[in-house]
């Protein structure tokens, strides 16, 4: 008799192969984010609370750039540059218990690669070539308005000078020689500090009150004002304050430009 053969348990049915459901099926890779371009960083410098918010708001509009600190002195702006160099500094021209142009070579002295761009309300014509020489990459009037301004910062950003056109003009005519070499007005004459106490003499500040703020002493004060006197050929103290106050009305409105420097 024969005996039954036992199934083999080792034997296993086949699996018919799992159909994968397409909500099963693997994601699609994600496409690679873009790097997010990186908002080159300004200091703000401008010791008018009012004008700062203006410019701080005007330039935080813009996609590729950023305010990254505020100072209204340039105790301030140091204290700022202390923890973090911007990748631009837009300062005012005049500073609190400094010249504009002092503030500037005091910060290139420390950060020497620092691109600088002066904003001020004074005639570019005195001014502008003074703050290039003194290390700044360009010098913007006030007047010129937010668009030209934004033009500005993009331009020292990118590596050259801003300055302009009549400006530009100017400087170009000197270099090819086609100006005369010789200044078109005195002033352009005097030496950085001479043309501060210039402007402080026509600003009504006594010879006590120009040391005090230059950090001079009023012998040095004196020895300045009687250099301005010999370069503008003015005959005493009365004439320099006259010359000084004309001056200074001319700076700050240019139209009144048509009269002429009292002698």
């Amino acid at each position: 008799m024969n005996a039954t053969k036992k199934p083999d348990r080792t034997d296993k049915p086949e699996k018919s192969p799992r159909t994968v459901r397409k909500s099963e099926a693997p994601p699609e890779p994600a496409a690679p984010e873009r790097p997010a371009v990186r908002k080159k960083r300004i200091l703000l410098v401008e010791d008018h609370p009012i004008v700062r918010v203006g410019l701080s708001k005007l330039i935080s509009t813009e996609p590729d750039l950023e305010i990254c600190g505020e100072a209204g002195s340039p105790a301030e702006a140091f204290t700022h540059l202390d923890r973090e160099v911007p990748d631009l500094m837009l300062t005012d021209m005049n500073m609190p218990g400094r010249s504009g142009l002092e503030f500037v070579r005091d910060v290139l002295a420390v950060h020497p690669d620092l691109p600088v761009l002066v904003l001020s309300m004074h005639d570019e014509g005195f001014h502008a070539e003074r703050a290039l020489r003194a290390g700044a990459r360009g010098y913007i009037m006030k007047g010129a308005g937010g668009e030209k301004l934004i033009i500005a910062i993009r331009q020292v950003l990118s590596g050259e000078n801003y300055v302009s056109d009549t400006v530009k003009k100017t400087i170009l005519s000197k270099i090819s020689g086609r100006q005369k070499s010789g200044p078109d007005s005195p002033v352009e004459t005097l030496s950085d500090r001479e043309f501060q106490v210039l402007r402080l003499t026509g600003q009504g500040k006594t010879v006590r009150e120009i040391a005090d703020e230059l950090h001079l002493s009023p012998k040095t004060v004196d020895v300045h004002r009687a250099n301005i006197k010999k370069k503008l050929n003015l005959r005493d103290s009365m004439a320099l304050i006259r010359y000084a106050v004309r001056f200074v009305e001319i700076e700050q409105d240019p139209a009144a430009a048509g009269g002429e420097f009292p002698g």
